[in-house]
């Protein structure tokens, strides 16, 4: 044994290492939110530098949602074929840089560009980090994982106002604040590059939790039962086309999953405010009220990781725990109609918190869907293809409540915003099913 392998070996384990992993991940999110969101904060201040209007404002924000979008999908490649470890640190260094370049930017066009590329970067974030569980954390865990880190997104969606107002203020513009969040990014490299190995050669992983780790993926391997052309030890080293996954209804089932439901939980990060106000409701009366469905969607994050997890303990099938907790929560989410025959502040409140709640632990079951159906090597890229239909989804959704509200009212939105997640509730539970082609290399059994 060489030096450095012994040195290695001799170094004190890290307990519970993967929840450390857990942790990163989840600190992952909420810089990139952080990093996002910081233009919108700043956005009023901008408008009146620039004399930009709100269609002005919109190209920008269109422009970060492309890139976003279509993004996802060539991110989750790069990250099945370079690694967790190598292609996040690749993507956080390339939208930390693009957060920092913004606060060079002097127009509009610069903005959009410099959008454009934070974009790109940061829709890495979701498939490298539900590879990450995929690699660190049993099947029974795995719920939970996801929803960790995923909450990192209304945790950095609260921390960037009171940041970058506080930023602003105490630099006395709004340039500082884009260079000081984009550093968030350089120091968070610093923790991963030291802690992020896969479980088989991590230097402070202790030897029950890899066999733990390992044994959880063996059980699974086990099951797979390739055709003859494939050797079953040349499985870990094969990744699958685009064109491979996408004839898989498997792939479809949690592509059209996430497609049909983020755009409910964008319309309601987005418009809420707005809706209040429509409602004939002052912003300053339902400054509390607006906090409480993002509460709720973080609740209902750990809510859906824990009880998915909890019938796994039980005995249930995977693929039985995660399409039970979707079936109830697709039914929740309706709970935005009655909103339409209401203007009480508190109702509102209510019953939109019912919805993220039910939204989140949808949302989580939806995200950690590939870890469970695909092996390692493939989990990036059906998760990167699901945020691009689900960016898609978004935007299209985007120009239609403008135009709808617009021109009649806020209520056939809400009407759709409880019925679209139905329609997607049926796709998961009637395509993510054990088929012919489960357990033969591509897509596994649950």
């Amino acid at each position: 044994m060489t030096t450095a392998k012994a040195t290695l070996v001799n170094r004190r384990p890290i307990p519970a290492l993967r929840w450390w992993i857990g942790g990163l991940l989840f600190a992952s999110t909420v810089i990139n939110y952080i990093d996002r969101q910081t233009l919108s904060v700043l956005a009023p201040y901008l408008k009146l530098d620039y004399h930009w209007d709100n269609k002005d404002f919109a190209l920008i924000v269109i422009a970060f949602r492309i890139a976003y979008a279509f993004g996802q999908t060539a991110s989750g490649r790069l990250i099945d074929r370079f690694g967790t470890r190598r292609g996040l640190t690749i993507t956080v260094t390339w939208y930390s840089i693009a957060a920092m370049l913004t606060s060079l930017a002097t127009g509009l066009k610069s903005f959009c560009g410099l959008r454009f590329l934070l974009g790109l970067g940061e829709s890495a974030n979701w498939p490298a980090a539900t590879k990450a569980v995929a690699e660190w954390f049993p099947k029974r865990e795995r719920g939970w994982a996801v929803a960790l880190f995923d909450s990192g997104s209304s945790i950095g969606g609260a921390i960037a106002p009171l940041l970058v107002f506080w930023l602003y203020r105490t630099f006395g513009g709004w340039r500082p604040a884009f260079i000081i969040t984009g550093t968030l990014g350089f120091l968070w490299l610093i923790a991963w590059r030291l802690l992020y190995h896969r479980p088989h050669d991590h230097p402070r992983i202790s030897a029950s939790e890899r066999d733990m780790i390992l044994t959880d993926q063996r059980e699974a391997d086990v099951t797979e039962d390739p055709p003859s052309d494939i050797n079953r030890d040349d499985l870990s080293q094969r990744r699958a086309h685009w064109f491979e996954l996408l004839k898989l209804r498997q792939t479809w089932g949690v592509i059209l999953g996430r497609s049909l439901t983020d755009p409910v939980w964008f319309f309601i990060a987005d418009w809420f405010a707005i809706y209040l106000v429509s409602k004939g409701i002052k912003l300053e009366e339902g400054l509390i009220a607006f906090w409480v469905p993002f509460i709720a969607a973080d609740l209902g994050n750990f809510f859906g990781g824990g009880m998915s997890s909890w019938l796994i303990r039980r005995g249930w099938s995977v693929g039985r725990a995660r399409k039970a907790v979707i079936l109830v929560c697709g039914l929740g989410m309706t709970l935005l109609i009655p909103t339409v025959f209401t203007s009480s502040l508190f109702a509102i409140a209510a019953l939109f918190a019912v919805s993220t709640f039910a939204y989140a632990a949808f949302s989580t079951m939806v995200l950690v869907l590939p870890s469970d159906l695909y092996r390692s090597e493939s989990v990036a890229s059906v998760s990167g293809m699901s945020g691009t239909g689900a960016g898609i989804g978004t935007i299209v959704s985007t120009f239609l409540i403008g135009y709808v509200s617009d021109r009649y009212s806020f209520e056939p939105i809400l009407i759709a915003a409880s019925l679209v997640p139905l329609v997607a509730t049926a796709f998961v539970l009637l395509l993510v099913r054990n088929t012919e082609e489960s357990g033969k290399g591509l897509v596994r059994r649950i």
